[in-house]
């Protein structure tokens, strides 16, 4: 070919025809385009790409006209050799619909011609049709779904749910039972109209297996915390009925490169990122950022259905193998989600930044945006480490580079703040797909973790400033600074390990960062993190501000994550009412509950970590049960009057050294000092204290590891580990206490 330029309908002829080779460098070489003729082929594109018949992801210009992650499709009859498509309900494209091929899985209720589902689908290739569909459930059916105990009988069988509180137990037929075996836990859904007579009527859906076995864990978890699951009929009927949002009065920011950074495994994204070099001669070395939070206030309106579930949970509940979200999948996985290269509605912060990151303005709009690339953290640290992959190699100038030097002018500023910085590292649980823990690892914390956390930070600062200035009622997320209680118990601890936290001055977090690093790169690094965490109050949501201790901010309240928040949408809806943006602002309603919303979503977030808590520990515990017997070396984190709590060091699992297992000995509890103290030996067991211990039992049911201690601090244990189980015998009061001071002065004079 020449270097001639094609015409539009060539250039659309043959992206038509290789849809798996359309970069601009692919049509450039199709059409023998070279030099500076590039110049002109890329304005070519971009006069496709405005004119709405070309749209650009990532390298690649694709047809516009794609179905989203998540859609409604009616099923169709099965086609002569029996497999069963879908047509989806709402194609807005010009071009003929896509062909969908639903495929069922086992547990999957039954569909037939004519039934509209909620599925979610797959692009795919060199097949006949576009999309694989995978069912979500079916539009309109919203059944009742128990936990519990199947005990089979000779016609089926019966649930016994292991629900709290419920005595009614479930009827199950005998086709219906999906092999199920007695005494599996299995999940079961409600099977036609509730009876007044007899038993209510269940089918199966999934068998878990036994309920110690980790795929149980989060279920139970669920249960046993009250954590709702089932969408009432009526919110899901709403989600049901939503349609995409129109740009209407929004600013059209959808020429902007927006990006979204999340997790490899995200389902929804809520945030999207972008920033550039501010061109205002007076902020030489500024930046400016925009931060893009999805729309939710537009579907969810107040005293809706929808709004007064998303209320009662509060927020979503992650766990390692499930998510129970706070808003129905048609929304969180879809409209709500900024997808890659789907316009949707967002609140957006935009923010400007001095050379040394401290923010000198901002402005709030209501706007469409289309993220340009939905990215995960690995591959964008990879990207700016110098290895960009396929999806990041074009974003590397005009995206990626901005963004982290943005983050950079932000690192100065926070230095400058001394936030709290705790150095905590997180467990990463990896199951397999039967659910069985295959690894716990820490998992790792790269820059591109920080400089979402950073951004996150600047615009829920902004979001309180703007709210405050227009005088509008909001929730602030509140951190007050530790008792003097909790304080004295941290220093005591530092003193211990060598270190001081001074006394008699205002507590700021500069003064906890000091004694931070004094413990860094040494073996009380740990200890002075996991300590100094204990002694924080828990944040919490309040109607009036109080100030954020840990992140040293007068004024900070939760904005960018309202598809997991309901906190979130509260804010949200405070600045539409103040900016007078539409009808769906907070409510009369909503500000006169603002209190009791508050503290109500305070208690659900409280509620769900305890829970995600409970479920790790569980699976900790199934992951060491083939280990019992097992050596490990960790550090005493806790102790109390029934014996020492220790952090393993392989997995970051927290065991029990019950005190029973001590020595042969009793040991005195000193509440103050935090310490056991052999009464006979004078041997101290303390918080910090390097011990090595055997495993002696794994629970998963429970989630309980119970150690026996071998040595500390490299001494073993005098007279070994007690091979009595029993109580120990205890000698008269007076001698033991007299005895265990005398051992505590020593020990104290041979530490200083």
């Amino acid at each position: 070919m020449t270097n001639t330029l094609p015409t539009k309908d060539q250039i659309l002829e043959w992206i038509a025809d290789n849809p798996g080779s359309s970069a601009k460098r692919d049509i450039a070489k199709a059409f023998g385009i070279k030099g500076a003729a590039r110049i002109e082929l890329k304005r070519l594109l971009k006069e496709l790409e405005a004119e709405g018949q070309l749209e650009r992801r990532r390298k690649s210009y694709r047809d516009p006209e794609k179905l989203p992650p998540v859609t409604i499709l009616s099923i169709l009859p099965p086609d002569r050799s029996g497999d069963q498509f879908a047509r989806p309900l709402e194609w807005q494209g010009e071009s003929p619909e896509p062909r969908v091929l639903f495929m069922p899985r086992k547990a999957d209720a039954p569909v037939a011609e004519g039934d509209r589902i909620l599925a979610r689908v797959i692009e795919v290739r060199g097949e006949d049709y576009q999309y694989e569909a995978r069912l979500i459930r079916k539009i309109g059916q919203n059944p009742h779904k128990i936990l519990g105990i199947f005990r089979k009988e000779t016609e089926g069988g019966r649930i016994v749910p292991i629900e709290k509180g419920a005595e009614k137990e479930w009827r199950v037929a005998k086709d219906a039972t999906q092999g199920a075996k007695d005494g599996e836990l299995v999940e079961a859904e409600q099977v036609g109209p509730k009876d007044r007579l007899g038993l209510p009527k269940a089918r199966i859906i999934e068998r878990v297996g036994d309920p110690s076995a980790p795929k149980a864990v989060s279920l139970i978890a669920i249960h046993q915390h009250g954590i709702p699951d089932e969408f009432p009929d009526e919110a899901i009927d709403e989600a049901d009925k939503a349609k995409p949002a129109p740009l209407g009065d929004r600013e059209d920011l959808r020429h902007l490169p927006f990006v979204t950074i999340d997790p490899s495994d995200a389902r929804d994204h809520d945030d999207a990122c972008f920033a550039h070099a501010d061109t205002d001669p007076k902020n030489e070395g500024g930046h400016i950022v925009w931060v893009a939070i999805a729309d939710v206030a537009h579907f969810v309106t107040p005293q809706s259905a929808l709004d007064r579930e998303a209320r009662r949970r509060g927020n979503s509940t992650y766990f390692p193998d499930r998510v129970v979200p706070m808003l129905p999948d048609r929304l969180s996985g879809d409209l709500c989600s900024l997808h890659e290269g789907v316009p949707r509605p967002v609140i957006a912060a935009w923010m400007k930044l001095d050379a040394k990151g401290q923010k000198i303005g901002h402005r709030f709009t209501r706007a469409m945006i289309k993220s340009v690339a939905s990215l995960n953290y690995g591959e964008v640290q990879e990207a700016r480490d110098g290895h960009p992959n396929d999806r990041c190699a074009d974003l590397m100038e005009e995206v990626i580079d901005p963004l982290y030097e943005a983050y950079e002018a932000t690192k100065k500023a926070r230095a400058m703040r001394q936030p709290l910085d705790l150095d905590l590292p997180e467990r990463k649980i990896e199951l397999s797909e039967d659910g069985h823990v295959t690894s716990i690892a820490i998992r790792e914390r790269l820059d591109a973790h920080r400089l979402i956390e950073e951004f996150m930070i600047l615009a829920n600062v902004a979001a309180a400033e703007e709210l405050t200035r227009m005088r509008r009622p909001l929730l602030f997320r509140v951190h007050e600074e530790p008792s003097p209680l909790k304080l004295d118990a941290l220093r005591e601890v530092a003193e211990a390990s060598g270190f001081t936290l001074a006394k008699g001055q205002v507590l700021k977090t500069s003064h906890l960062n000091r004694l931070l690093a004094q413990a860094e790169g040494t073996e009380f690094d740990e200890l002075l993190n996991i300590t100094t965490l204990r002694s924080m109050t828990q944040a919490y949501y309040h109607p009036e501000n109080f100030g954020h201790f840990g992140l040293a901010l007068r004024s900070y309240a939760h904005f960018t994550s309202p598809i997991r928040r309901y906190s979130d949408l509260v804010v949200h809806r405070a600045l539409i009412s103040g900016h007078g943006w539409g009808k769906d602002g907070l409510s009369a309603q909503d500000i006169e509950t603002l209190e009791e919303t508050a503290e109500h979503i305070s208690e659900t977030e409280r509620r769900s970590m305890t829970a995600e808590r409970d479920t790790t520990d569980r699976y900790v515990a199934a992951y060491l049960t083939d280990r019992v017997g097992s050596e490990f070396t960790g550090r005493i984190n806790g102790v109390a009057r029934f014996g020492a709590f220790v952090k393993l060091d392989e997995t970051g699992a927290d065991g029990l050294i019950p005190i029973r297992s001590i020595g042969r000995e009793f040991f005195h509890f000193d509440p103050h000092s935090q310490t056991l103290m052999g009464a006979d030996t004078g041997t101290v067991i303390g918080i910090g204290q390097r011990v090595t211990v055997r495993l002696a039992e794994a629970v998963p049911v429970t989630g309980g590891v119970m150690l026996e201690l071998l040595s500390i601090e490299g001494r073993d244990m005098p007279g070994g580990a007690s091979k009595k189980r029993g109580r120990p015998v205890r000698r008269k009061p007076g001698k033991a206490k007299a005895k265990a001071e005398k051992g505590k002065r020593k020990v104290s004079r041979s530490r200083r």
